[in-house]
C-alpha cells in the first residue's frame, strides 16, 4: 500500500517541481515589467505586483528602432516558415510515396543535418555572405533560417503523408485528378497537425535565433528583435523594468502562438515522428 501511495506521488510531485521552475522565470519576467521601479530595486522582493504601471512599456516601445526591428523580425520568420513548409511539403511526398535510388540515404542525411549543430557552419556561412556582397540583409537570414528549420520540417511531414493510405490518393486519380490535384484536395488537408507542429517549431527557432544575425548584419536597421534585446540593457542602464517589458513583448508572440497551438503541435510531432 505505501509503495502503491509512493508510486502515486512521486511522479506528480517531480510534474509540480519541473512545472514551477520552467514557469516561475516567465512569470518573473511578465510581473517584473508591471512593477513600478521602486518595487522593482526593493530590498524585500515583491512577489505579486500591487502598483501596476505601463511606463516600462512605453519605454520599450518609444526605444530606437524598436518598430523596424519588429518588423525585421517578423518577415525573416513567416518567409523563414512559409519556404520551409513549400519545400518540405513537396521533399516529403517524393520520401513517402517515391521509391528512387538514394532514397534511404537522402532520409538519413536529413537525420543527420537535423542532429548535427549549426554553429560549426557558421564561420563558411559568413564567407559566403561576405563573398557575395551580402552582408546587413535579411535575404541571407531568410535563406538559412529557412535550411535550419527544414530538416525536421520534411521528417515530420514526410511520416504524416505516409500515414496517408494510398486508396484515397488513387481514388481521387481514378475520379480525374492528376497527382498534383489528388496531392491538394486528398492529403494536403489531412497534413493540418503537421504543418501546425513544423510551422510551430520553424517559428520558434527563426524568432528567437541569435548568433546569426550578430555576425552576419552590423547595421542596426537590419538586424532583428533578438538582437536589438541583448544591447537593450545597455541602451537603458539598469531599468530592469524597461529590460522585463521588452523581454516580455519578445516571448508574447511565442507564447500566445504555443497556447492555441500547443495540443496539435504535440500530437503533430510525436505521430510524425512514429508514422511511415
Amino acid at each position: 500500500m505505501k509503495r502503491s501511495l509512493f508510486g502515486r506521488i512521486w511522479p506528480n510531485a517531480t510534474a509540480v517541481v519541473l512545472f514551477v521552475g520552467f514557469v516561475f522565470p516567465v512569470y518573473w519576467m511578465f510581473a517584473t515589467a508591471f512593477k513600478p521601479t521602486g518595487d522593482i530595486i526593493a530590498e524585500n522582493p515583491v512577489w505579486f505586483p500591487t502598483n501596476v504601471t505601463l511606463g516600462h512599456f512605453k519605454k520599450a516601445i518609444h526605444a530606437d528602432h524598436f518598430w523596424t526591428l519588429v518588423a525585421n523580425s517578423v518577415t525573416v520568420t513567416v518567409l523563414s516558415v512559409v519556404f520551409a513548409l513549400v519545400i518540405a511539403l513537396v521533399a516529403a511526398f517524393a520520401l513517402a510515396r517515391m521509391r528512387f535510388k538514394g532514397r534511404r540515404g537522402l532520409i538519413v542525411t536529413f537525420m543527420l543535418a537535423q542532429m548535427a549543430p549549426w554553429e560549426v557552419m557558421i564561420i563558411a556561412i559568413y564567407m559566403i555572405v561576405r563573398d557575395n556582397d551580402m552582408l546587413d540583409s535579411l535575404v541571407p537570414l531568410t535563406v538559412f533560417y529557412t535550411m535550419m528549420v527544414l530538416p525536421l520540417t520534411v521528417l515530420t511531414l514526410r511520416g504524416y503523408v505516409a500515414a496517408v493510405p494510398k486508396d484515397l490518393e488513387e481514388a481521387a486519380m481514378v475520379d480525374g485528378c492528376t497527382r498534383t490535384q489528388a496531392f491538394v484536395r486528398v492529403i494536403f488537408p489531412l497534413l493540418a497537425p503537421g504543418l501546425m507542429a513544423t510551422s510551430l517549431f520553424g517559428f520558434i527557432t527563426a524568432w528567437n535565433e541569435f548568433p546569426l544575425v550578430l555576425i552576419l548584419n552590423k547595421d542596426v536597421e537590419k538586424q532583428t528583435l533578438p538582437l536589438w534585446l541583448s544591447q537593450f540593457q545597455t541602451a537603458f542602464g539598469d531599468d530592469w523594468g524597461a529590460t522585463m517589458a521588452a523581454s516580455s513583448l519578445f516571448a508574447l508572440p511565442i507564447l500566445i502562438l504555443f497556447i492555441f497551438l500547443q495540443r496539435k503541435a504535440v500530437s503533430g510531432l510525436t505521430d510524425g515522428a512514429v508514422k511511415g
